[in-house]
């Protein structure tokens, strides 16, 4: 048995190539997970198939939903295990569909992508984050974001903002 812990890295997805399939993976966990989440939340119904049409895109071809974007991927062993996406507006950047599998958290991954996720520190960096994850918002906070007034009109939304170095 190998007792020696799986390294990990954490580098920008090739979307036009090798890494599609597993960004379309692990988004579409992140997009299944948290409207299972949201059903439970804030009452609903979710079937997993079902995911809504406004994700499809997202799923089906990340290389045109992120283009103009940067989506890192963590690998744990030789395995994509994780990702973050990364999109630039007019006056800040803004992180989106940080995800690791459950199976391969504790391995730090989640501060391995948001490290990535924030080595450009050119423009503020915001984030939207249901208030029931915990431990995305430790995170967060982890990582220097704070709370900021919601520019998101959902319940239970909470908004966090970073500034610019």
């Amino acid at each position: 048995m190998d007792t020696q812990p799986k390294s990990h890295t954490v580098r920008p997805a090739d979307l036009g190539g090798p890494d599609a399939a597993a960004v379309s993976r692990l988004v579409e966990a992140y997009l299944v997970q948290t409207e299972r989440e949201k059903a439970a939340h804030l009452g609903g119904t979710f079937k997993d198939a079902d995911l809504p049409e406004r994700y499809r895109q997202e799923v089906e071809h990340p290389e045109r939903a992120y283009q103009g974007a940067v989506v890192y991927v963590a690998e744990l062993g030789e395995s994509p295990v994780g990702v973050v996406v990364v999109q630039q507006a007019a006056n800040a950047r803004e992180i989106k569909r940080v995800w690791v599998e459950p199976s391969a958290r504790g391995h730090r991954l989640g501060s391995a992508l948001m490290a990535a996720a924030l080595r450009q520190r050119d423009l503020p960096i915001r984030l939207t984050v249901w208030d029931w994850r915990d431990d995305a918002i430790r995170l967060y906070g982890n990582h220097g974001f704070s709370p900021v007034p919601s520019w998101d009109e959902r319940p239970r939304l909470l908004c966090m903002e970073l500034g610019a170095h």
